[in-house]
């Protein structure tokens, strides 16, 4: 039986996945689930396109194992998209499919959470291959792109330890005042929580500007985000817990096919 909130519902002693799938061509989402549905042991929970302003909301409505998502239109955007998915419901696991070549966007993808990359010139029998795969936490990019991903990502863990050295160089007042920032607060408001002058934050900012060898705020949260600074109340909010409801406006579009039954 399919428990609420759980990885995957089950049928009999069979797994069964929750898929969400997102494309821009209702008419590519409908095929696409109606082939992937007739596996025992694949279910498609529903549709919604890239562009869908309620993405995430769907997203943390439906609660999927899986997200198949089209990132063609996205090119660099694709870290964006991937990252709404991400934080709408962290337990799901994203595979791109796409016919995109450019292992710049493979990379992108990466650095956001996906788990695979699927070309679109692969058979839905590989595909439904890397479903499964995935669902068992492997991850699966094409050969030809790999180099590059994993070299990007050394590089990215380098830049992070590289940043780690640098904020050990902020006395404990410029941390205070560089982690204000991170939240998006200006000057007058840092130095009303700080209980210090605007000056004093101008004369902080300057300081820290030179120790992380920097040249503006977006560039210092920048160096901090990558070395791990991540305040509670940042701008960027933690997932909300799931809506009492399905979201508003249209529903998401769905396959005709029946959830799994409860075993006996």
């Amino acid at each position: 039986m399919r428990t609420t909130g759980s990885r995957a519902g089950t049928l009999g002693e069979m797994e069964v996945l929750r898929l969400v799938l997102v494309d821009d061509y209702r008419m590519v989402t409908e095929a696409m689930a109606s082939r992937l549905s007739a596996s025992a042991d694949l279910w498609v929970a529903g549709c919604s396109q890239t562009d869908d302003p309620r993405l995430p909301e769907i997203i943390r409505w439906l609660r999927p194992d899986i997200v198949l998502i089209d990132v063609e239109p996205l090119g660099f955007a694709v870290g964006e998209v991937l990252g709404r998915i991400r934080g709408a419901w962290p337990d799901a696991h994203i595979i791109v499919v796409s016919a995109d070549t450019d292992a710049a966007h493979a990379v992108e993808a990466a650095r956001a959470g996906a788990d695979a990359w699927v070309s679109k010139n692969q058979g839905a029998d590989q595909l439904e291959d890397v479903i499964r795969g995935v669902a068992r936490g492997h991850s699966v990019f094409p050969p030809e792109m790999l180099g590059e991903i994993l070299r990007t990502l050394r590089d990215d863990v380098r830049s992070a330890q590289e940043s780690t050295s640098l904020l050990d160089t902020l006395s404990p007042r410029e941390l205070d005042v560089l982690t204000s920032m991170a939240k998006g607060k200006r000057a007058r408001q840092i130095a009303a929580e700080l209980m210090i002058s605007a000056d004093t934050v101008r004369t902080h900012t300057r300081s820290i500007f030179g120790k992380l060898e920097v040249h503006s705020r977006i560039e210092a949260v920048s160096v901090a985000w990558a070395a791990g600074l991540r305040p509670a109340d940042s701008a960027v909010s933690p997932p909300a817990a799931p809506p009492a409801g399905p979201p508003a406006g249209p529903r998401p579009v769905t396959t005709r096919r029946s959830a799994p039954p409860e075993s006996t």
